[in-house]
């Protein structure tokens, strides 16, 4: 395969300490919106597409392992070292609840119809919140069988996924029961599992190795051996032909879904990769790392200095960027404001 031309990241700056979480939101009428988790303990929410910075969320007094966004980017979520996951309004920043723990809160994520939040950490115990009576006492899963590392929804809220800090596997539970129904047998504990973007694939990294599971019958489709340990993975969200790597090499590498050949490895981190995530529209992606930053790196460089390239939606990308920022005004983020190249 012909090799792409090197790409050219924007450099995000902010975080004083390493970022170890990134979530992008959905595409909503405003745009799409990345949210970094740092032990910084201070959440940044960031334009997705331009990585411009829009506001930081103050108020934890610990390392933020995980941060994520509703499926209309209105609400945020972080969880934390401090006991804590927060509840904030993206719009302006305000903590809006405080749920306490016992432990360090190591995962959370938003259901998809966005009345629930689920979190898992070292107390080895999955708790849903009820986003409509943020005051009520959880509910509690069964109890996992280690300390939870990452979690996630899935089957339109039927189905929780989660991974443990110190064992290898990826439990499925039932929302309604509460039990394990399924576990996904990996010899290295896991330390990223995604659901895809239309429902079909968990892809998740463990140890050296990235896999992909059928979503819906649980059966190994895919199963890639990488040079080094692997932290982060992530499917391309619009044909699911290539995937990203991140770990402790400290380079972003992108592969054939298909093959496991590797496209293109792109240096510029001065740390390991702890994080990385496609960009829903699919024609970015971004990596988190030891060493404070985030860069946003486009999935084609061969077309990255031609601004009438057509995006994944069949637009070109000028139209595209000129239309999201017109539309995230009411943000004030300035038009002419870039991120750091």
């Amino acid at each position: 395969m012909e090799k792409k031309k090197v790409a050219v990241s924007k450099v995000c700056h902010g975080h004083s300490r390493p970022v170890v979480d990134l979530f992008y939101s959905p595409v909503t009428p405003d745009g799409y919106f990345l949210i970094s988790a740092s032990k910084d303990s201070n959440p940044m929410l960031r334009n997705g597409d331009t990585g411009d910075w829009i506001g930081t969320f103050e108020g934890h007094k610990g390392a933020v392992w995980s941060s994520c966004l509703d499926t209309n980017a209105l609400r945020a979520a972080s969880s934390s070292a401090d006991f804590s996951a927060k509840i904030w309004d993206a719009l302006t920043g305000n903590e809006l609840h405080s749920f306490e723990h016992k432990h360090i809160v190591r995962a959370c994520a938003f259901s998809e119809d966005t009345h629930m939040l689920l979190t898992g950490g070292m107390e080895k115990i999955l708790r849903v919140y009820d986003m409509n009576r943020p005051d009520a006492a959880p509910r509690e899963l069964d109890k996992a069988p280690a300390s939870v590392r990452t979690v996630a929804w899935l089957h339109s809220d039927q189905t929780i996924l989660s991974s443990c800090t110190d064992m290898g596997g990826v439990r499925l539970w039932d929302v309604r029961s509460g039990k394990i129904v399924q576990t996904l047998e990996t010899k290295a504990p896991v330390t990223s599992a995604e659901v895809s973007q239309d429902g079909r694939f968990i892809t998740t990294a463990d140890g050296s190795s990235v896999k992909f599971w059928d979503a819906n019958h649980f059966g190994l489709v895919k199963s890639y051996d990488m040079p080094c340990n692997v932290e982060s993975a992530s499917l391309e969200p619009k044909s699911g032909s290539k995937f990203i790597t991140g770990g402790e090499d400290m380079w972003v590498h992108v592969y054939d879904f298909f093959t496991g050949e590797e496209i293109a490895c792109n240096k510029g981190h001065h740390g390991p990769v702890h994080c990385v995530r496609f960009a829903p529209v699919g024609e970015s992606y971004a990596s988190g790392s030891e060493d404070g930053t985030i860069r946003i790196w486009p999935l084609n460089p061969a077309n990255a200095d031609d601004s009438e390239a057509p995006n994944a939606n069949g637009k070109p990308k000028a139209a595209v960027v000129n239309e999201v920022a017109r539309k995230i005004e009411g943000f004030h983020i300035s038009k002419e404001g870039q991120a750091e190249a």
